[in-house]
């Protein structure tokens, strides 16, 4: 393989990454594709002396870099997201539910928006700014112990587990009289986000105490 065959393979991936990442839904995956991508086409570009094109990926690999250094600061930052209390019949959190009716039912194919006794769940809106990003609702089973129905976040977030705010970075559910929360075990459940967010095993559920 000569050096010229090498280095056309080397332009190609970059040029590949960047059209691929176009087509990410998650923001942090995006970026990171779409830095790479660019990041090769700059060294690309520099080598065989096309110099507009070089600085433009080189403009663009900037521009990813500082996202990328923002999204990871903020990923933890209570004043960027947070969760919000709202009653079940909420008219807009129904509004999103039913939106997204779709991919809930994906995570969750035995969540009911409305159940029969709205007195027993407890829902929380999780937002980033002013845009509502997800959903995590609960249903009171006694004794302190919430079981939680669905932990949804749109696709473009789910890299940041902004559920976290929920169960760790927050005190809303020691205020909504919870003591304890419980994830029944099923198929496709992420557990990495699970163990991230403080949640053990303990049978056939998933178990976190909550902090007073």
């Amino acid at each position: 393989m000569t050096t010229q065959t090498v280095l056309e393979i080397f332009g190609w991936v970059g040029s590949i990454l960047i059209v691929a990442s176009l087509m990410q839904a998650r923001v942090l995956k995006f970026r990171w594709m779409n830095f790479i991508g660019a990041f090769i086409a700059t060294i690309y570009n520099g080598l065989i002396e096309v110099w507009p094109f070089a600085f433009m990926n080189l403009a663009i690999t900037i521009i990813d870099a500082y996202w990328l250094r923002r999204l990871y600061r903020e990923r933890d930052d209570a004043t960027v997201y947070r969760a919000l209390p709202v009653q079940p019949d909420d008219t807009y959190l129904q509004h999103l539910l039913g939106v997204h009716a779709e991919d809930i039912t994906k995570q969750r194919s035995d969540f009911h928006a409305l159940p029969l006794d709205d007195e027993k769940r407890t829902v929380f809106m999780l937002v980033n700014g002013d845009e509502a990003i997800g959903v995590v609702s609960l249903t009171d089973a006694g004794d302190g112990v919430g079981r939680i129905d669905l932990d949804w976040v749109k696709e473009r977030f789910r890299d940041f587990s902004p559920g976290e705010f929920v169960y760790r970075e927050s005190s809303v559910l020691a205020d909504a009289g919870f003591s304890r929360v419980e994830m029944p075990h099923g198929e496709g459940l992420d557990t990495t986000y699970l163990e991230k967010v403080g949640f053990v095993r303990n049978g056939d559920r998933w178990v976190r105490e909550v902090a007073a």
